[in-house]
């Protein structure tokens, strides 16, 4: 199946959902969400994945065992891509993520010592702005009140110094042509706009070497 875009159907399905969720509006639309959410965000991760790495699609069922919300079901589909990767669909629209969100202890040391080191530091707070200024959103996932042990509270880069991750980010309202397959390009379009970014990630934080966590 080839990515045509994502039908109103589908934002008509989590307006419902954010309405009434419950186990009976799921059944009685879990014919929508295959055909009209989950299969377009299957052919577009598809399709993106010979360039972005491996998709991913995350489960609709909120886990509710620690949350004082007991509402069972995601208000948005989301999958990610290995090489970094973010997708969000939800009633009020398409967003795309891509970078690292949350930094294992061994990586966090390796970003911090990296955000601290010349050029390597100054290079990634060019990149920052640059993508600010193009409308990117540019965070954490977590961040300090004040700098990391070891660090000066004065730091000239130390709002990166706070982060616990470095994503970037961009949403997109509903638009005409969230339908059509130009969807796709909004997102291969933000993807190298951010690729910088991943790739200085890649550079000098890369991957954790800790011990998988049992899930």
């Amino acid at each position: 199946m080839a990515f045509k875009g994502f039908p109103p159907e589908a934002l008509e399905f989590y307006e419902g959902l954010e309405a009434d969720n419950s186990k009976s509006y799921w059944t009685e639309n879990k014919p929508v969400y295959e055909e009209m959410v989950l299969a377009p965000m299957a052919a577009l991760v598809e399709e993106l994945s010979s360039k972005y790495g491996e998709p991913r699609i995350y489960r609709p069922y909120r886990d509710v065992r620690f949350s004082a919300d007991k509402t069972p079901y995601k208000t948005a589909i989301a999958a990610s891509l290995s090489a970094g990767g973010y997708l969000q669909l939800s009633s009020e629209g398409l967003s795309a993520g891509c970078g690292m969100y949350m930094l294992e202890a061994d990586q966090l040391e390796r970003y911090r010592a990296a955000v601290d080191a010349e050029p390597a530091g100054v290079r990634l707070e060019d990149l920052v702005t640059a993508l600010r200024k193009k409308g990117i959103e540019v965070g954490g996932h977590g961040t300090l009140k004040t700098a990391p042990r070891g660090y000066p509270k004065d730091h000239p880069r130390i709002e990166l110094l706070k982060y616990k991750g470095l994503v970037t980010w961009k949403s997109w309202p509903v638009a005409r042509w969230l339908g059509t397959a130009a969807a796709k390009q909004r997102v291969v379009d933000f993807f190298e706009t951010s690729r910088p970014v991943n790739d200085w990630l890649a550079e000098h934080v890369g991957e954790s070497t800790a011990p998988a966590r049992s899930r």
